[in-house]
């Protein structure tokens, strides 16, 4: 099954209050499943790249043979095609995670980059983490700290 997925991170300040939005969609544009979490203080790019980790690792436990990223970050989009070098330090270790998970997927794997409009529900997620401050679930939260 072919899975689309749109992906945003939303930081009030940078840093600052973070989020993190995710909805994966079948190939009809059905919502299979949404990730809506509050990830504390952190900088867009962390926030982005942190949604993008918890879309592969959710898209790893269903029944995706391709999965397709919609996401309205240039930077990481750039980064993950290889048209960008990923300098940050910090953004090294998200990087690296992301192509941990990637090796070991049960899917191909590809990245677009959109424009915001086209990815309104995941920012709607994002921010609505921020607003709400709910967590990810802390045990996942914890080991994807402890890889990144």
């Amino acid at each position: 099954m072919t899975i689309h997925a749109f992906t945003d991170g939303a930081s009030r300040g940078n840093p600052g209050e973070s989020g993190i939005g995710v909805v994966l969609n079948d190939e009809q544009g059905n919502t299979l499943h949404e990730i809506c979490g509050y990830i504390g203080r952190a900088t867009n790019n962390a926030a982005e790249y942190t949604a993008l980790i918890q879309c592969l690792e959710r898209a790893t436990k269903m029944n995706c043979t391709k999965l397709v990223v919609h996401s309205d970050s240039e930077l990481m989009v750039r980064q993950l095609k290889g048209s960008y070098k990923v300098k940050e330090p910090t953004l090294k270790r998200y990087y690296q995670r992301v192509q941990e998970l990637l090796r070991t997927a049960p899917f191909t794997f590809s990245i677009v980059h959109v424009t915001r409009n086209k990815n309104r529900k995941a920012d709607a997620l994002a921010n609505k983490a921020i607003e709400t401050r709910i967590r990810l679930d802390k045990r996942r939260v914890a080991a994807n700290e402890d890889a990144i």
